[in-house]
């Protein structure tokens, strides 16, 4: 319920702040004084966008605060989700700068505009005398039954099944033209995968067949450098070996003289003992250094191999053929086992539509049931406000065998007859403004005993009534302010009576500026308001008393 709007800098409005009664609220108005104006301040703080052109000081920031009192309406869980802050008294904030840049609030707390949405969503309704151009669309139409029937839990969850059905047969599909395209394609990675797999990769064997191909290439080359080594170091007359004996045989014979020689003498026996070492290391090395052409021909033959892998898969080593190769192998797995996981997903579709017809069958039924309590409902109010003859037909036609839309399977149609004899037909055809106006105020006042919502605004719905009308919607508006709070912003006195509470919406010219105000009217003053609003602004006695009469 809303309890107290603030408002700061919006259009014509400097300040404005209003508390307001959990009954009916009337707000009324010359024409242009602001009414729509507040309305639009409030939507505001109910997430709607914003536009800078609507300040009153481009130099200020706007600010709208609303407090709601929430207790009672279930949204704990909102706030939970939310991560907000719940208390039963919560005030919505939104504050907007000249440039356009927006922040909005919940206690305190900042929210994003998708946020400030859904939470405006659960606390008011606002129908205005443009909103009965929705009781043309099909979606509002089942929406009125749904709520009758009570169906929003089996609603969510029919839409859930649907979008898990819809995801299922989105991926079957994409499943079957892969495999489609896969199986054209089978023999191109059958072969690819065979040649690489006959290829017996490994991915040292490049590195290892390049070393060995550089030895043999230069076989000769280091066949000879190697003996060359050896007569060097073991077999010339001359030979590193032998002189290095001699040296450390000097040595031994002066190192009695010496300590320092025998220091020298014990190195020297070292490297001599290191030169033998090495001098045996490259004989065995050059026993076993074979000039083999044979061998070189098939280390080269073997790295054309790869060589020419690489180029034709355009990589660069082994192991980039060898995820190559594997990943041949993995493509080929799928077109073999797709069939299996195809048949394993149409198994899950169907066990999916299953539920879903269940589902859709269940909300059919209800829907069905729930038919005659919408038609006899509004048809009764209407009857109570004037319409003596209307006649709502709501038909229900289901969509063919196996088709489902997010809804459901119906297809849900109001008809409207105002007239005796005239065959029911939908209402953008036979229906009258205030027809209209008072349609929808019957089926507003039908499925607000079955909401939770806390407060709904009737904007001027009041168009092409008057008279006797004009005081049974008022009655209407006032039984319905027994179960939530209503704001009903009109130009008829019928209906302004009934408020609990009366508020004047009047321009007020100061400091060369016209400022948009609002303010609560005592019973006194409700009477003069009531009576300009029969007759004009000098009331005479008569509409004065006629005042009096629709205010007892």
């Amino acid at each position: 319920m809303l309890k107290r709007l603030a408002i700061s800098n919006y259009a014509l409005i400097d300040t404005l702040d209003i508390s307001f009664s959990n009954e009916l609220n009337i707000l009324t108005g010359e024409t242009g004084a602001g009414k729509s104006i507040i309305l639009g301040a409030l939507s505001l703080i109910l997430g709607q966008r914003a536009e800078g052109k609507y300040f009153f000081n481009q130099q200020k920031k706007c600010v709208i605060e609303g407090t709601f009192l929430v207790n009672g309406f279930h949204l704990n869980d909102f706030f939970k989700e939310n991560d907000l802050d719940y208390e039963p008294e919560t005030l919505l904030r939104r504050e907007i700068s000249a440039d356009g840049k927006s922040r909005a609030f919940i206690n305190d707390t900042p929210v994003n505009l998708a946020t400030l949405k859904k939470l405006g969503e659960k606390l008011i309704d606002i129908h205005s005398q443009h909103a009965t151009l929705e009781i043309n669309d099909e979606d509002f139409q089942l929406l009125v039954v749904d709520t009758i029937a009570g169906n929003k839990d089996l609603l969510n969850d029919y839409k859930s099944t649907y979008k898990q059905y819809r995801q299922t047969q989105s991926l079957l599909k994409d499943l079957v033209s892969q495999s489609e395209q896969s199986k054209s394609d089978l023999d191109y990675f059958q072969f690819q995968f065979d040649e690489l797999d006959k290829a017996n990769l490994s991915e040292e064997e490049q590195s290892v067949l390049e070393q060995e191909q550089d030895i043999l290439t230069h076989a000769e080359e280091i066949k000879r450098s190697l003996i060359t080594a050896i007569g060097i170091l073991g077999e010339d007359d001359a030979a590193v070996v032998s002189q290095l004996k001699d040296a450390a045989l000097n040595l031994g014979h002066a190192e009695k003289y010496s300590p320092e020689i025998g220091v020298l003498h014990e190195r020297l026996n070292s490297s001599l003992i290191e030169v033998k070492d090495i001098l045996t290391e490259i004989e065995r090395i050059e026993q076993h250094s074979t000039i083999d052409e044979s061998r070189l021909e098939e280390i080269n033959q073997r790295l054309d191999t790869l060589y020419s892998l690489q180029k034709k898969h355009r990589v660069g080593s082994n192991a980039e053929l060898i995820a190559l190769r594997n990943s041949f192998s993995d493509k080929l797995n799928s077109i073999l086992f797709a069939d299996e996981d195809i048949e394993k997903l149409k198994i899950e579709l169907d066990g999916i539509y299953t539920k879903l017809n269940d589902l859709a069958g269940q909300l059919h039924e209800s829907r069905i049931a729930s038919i005659p309590r919408v038609e006899e409902s509004v048809t009764g109010t209407l009857h109570q406000v004037g319409m003596l003859n209307a006649v709502l037909q709501i038909r229900n036609e289901r969509l063919e065998s196996g088709s489902f839309s997010q809804n459901g399977t119906d297809q849900i149609k109001f008809l409207f007859s105002a007239n005796k004899g005239q065959t029911p037909l939908p209402m953008n055809k036979v229906a009258s403004g205030g027809e209209l106006s008072r349609l929808m105020l019957s089926i507003k006042s039908l499925i607000a005993v079955h909401t939770s919502l806390p407060t709904i605004i009737f904007d001027e719905i009041d168009t092409g009534i008057s008279g006797e009308i004009a005081l049974k919607v008022g009655n209407i508006m006032e039984k319905l302010s027994e179960n939530m709070q209503v704001i009903a912003i009109t130009h008829l006195p019928q209906i302004a009576a009934r408020g609990k509470a009366h508020y004047t919406v009047y321009k007020d010219e100061r400091a060369e500026a016209t400022h948009t105000n609002i303010r609560e009217i005592n019973s006194e003053e409700r009477v003069m308001e009531l009576a300009k609003m029969l007759s004009g602004n000098k009331p005479g006695e008569s509409a004065i008393l006629n005042a009096k009469e629709l205010l007892k």
